[in-house]
């Protein structure tokens, strides 16, 4: 087996046995160790291949600034900063394999940095006192982070700690011999869903891009799902896109936790990548479902979907806002942009008939979709709902016309 290398970082001033423990299970396993210290005031107990200063260097700050400061956060973000731009040209110069942070609250904040500097598929993990802790926003999370409770690690070693030590190296070293790398032998197809009960264009589109040669992703709408679609786009990853469930948008907008961030519906068109969208379930706020739900839904239709999650169904002046905030998302896209707006709903709940119709809502949104549409979008209404065959059809039939014309790039 190949050995790999892995970049083990942490302020080695307060946390050096813990580190040195850490590093010395992935050598024991055979892996290779690189060591970035991120400390400010203090220093190890022995040199490490990255110091505190090449850390500050590297994002074009010292550490007698770090410390000049007077400030704990504004110190520990020049070493963020230095610590993601150092972790990514390692990476790009091949000279480090995955990467695995260990910290508290400070080290954490600081982690997510390096840890979003990295391309969809490094291995990348974090050891921490907070993980999983609602401190942590999901726009601050990169796609494909792992983290692992520290417990009992607060100050110094012993046997709890070392348990959770111990499977985290072997996890970091053991995803980094087992990673496939994505293949790029095809062009790839993002395409954004949700589950078969709400929305299905995937059945029929997934072997119909297949055959036409390319490769076709699919993702999840429930918050991390989107950050990793926009992860991908903002890498350029895409010949071109299938934003077809735009709702962690309006997620986004109303507060929900289940958020893909700020930037979603515009990493791609950043990248001038080609765009075919479809607001699917733009009508539905999803809530964490165990949670007391807010008063300010006291008088929406909800659908409890399991026990984790709940989605509120918006009303008229609400769609309106949704709908300005896809069209003011996409007005920033360089490359095509082609709404597709299905008349008869744009979920599976929404048909008429269904638990969650919602004509009203409805008619706003497309009406407000076409009010504010910006120059650069072209917006095409048809008479089908998102998930009649006649949906999946129209979006082949402008994909493949990009794909003669060159819109989209076939090889």
């Amino acid at each position: 087996m190949t050995d790999k290398t892995i970049l083990v970082i942490g302020t080695y001033d307060t946390k050096d046995d813990e580190l040195g423990y850490l590093a010395g299970v992935i050598r024991d396993q055979g892996g290779r160790v690189v060591t970035m210290d991120v400390s400010v005031l203090g220093d190890p107990s022995k040199p490490c291949d990255f110091s505190k200063h090449d850390v500050a260097e590297e994002g074009g700050s010292s550490i007698k600034a770090a410390i000049d400061s007077g400030n704990e956060n504004t110190a520990m973000q020049i070493m963020g900063q230095g610590a993601a731009l150092l972790t990514a040209r390692l990476h790009r110069e091949g000279k480090i394999d995955a990467m695995i942070v260990l910290g508290g609250t400070m080290g954490t904040d600081l982690a997510l940095d390096v840890c979003s500097a990295l391309p969809l598929g490094v291995p990348k993990y974090i050891v921490s006192t907070v993980s999983f802790s609602p401190l942590i926003p999901a726009e601050r999370l990169a796609a494909d982070t792992q983290m692992i409770l520290w417990a009992g690690g607060l100050y110094g070693l012993n046997s709890v700690c070392k348990a959770s030590l111990s499977q985290a190296a072997g996890a970091v070293l053991g995803a980094a011999r087992a990673v496939e790398p994505m293949n790029q032998s095809k062009p790839l197809i993002g395409m954004m869903s949700l589950g078969k009960t709400a929305l299905r264009y995937m059945v029929p589109l997934k072997p119909a891009l297949e055959e036409r040669g390319f490769e076709v992703a699919v993702f999840h709408a429930t918050g991390m799902g989107g950050r990793a679609f926009e992860s991908l786009a903002a890498q350029g990853a895409f010949a071109c896109v299938f934003d077809f469930c735009t709702q962690e948008l309006g997620n986004h907008i109303q507060g929900s936790n289940i958020s893909a961030g700020a930037d979603r519906l515009t990493n791609a068109g950043a990248n001038g990548t080609p765009q075919i969208v479809a607001p699917g379930c733009y009508d539905l706020v999803d809530v964490v479902g165990w949670k007391p739900i807010d008063d300010k839904w006291a008088n929406h239709m909800k659908h409890a979907h399991n026990r984790l999650l709940t989605s509120i169904v918006l009303q008229a002046p609400e769609t309106q806002q949704i709908a300005r905030a896809h069209c003011e998302q996409l007005a920033t896209a360089k490359g095509p942009v082609t709404m597709i707006l299905p008349e008869k709903g744009l979920g599976e709940w929404d048909r008429e008939g269904a638990d969650l119709h919602n004509a009203e809502g409805l008619a706003a949104f497309l009406n407000e979709i076409e009010k504010s549409l910006p120059a650069n979008v072209s917006a095409k209404r048809i008479p089908h709902h998102i998930n009649d065959a006649g949906f999946a059809e129209k979006a082949l039939e402008i994909f493949d016309a990009w794909c003669a014309d060159g819109t989209v790039k076939t090889a």
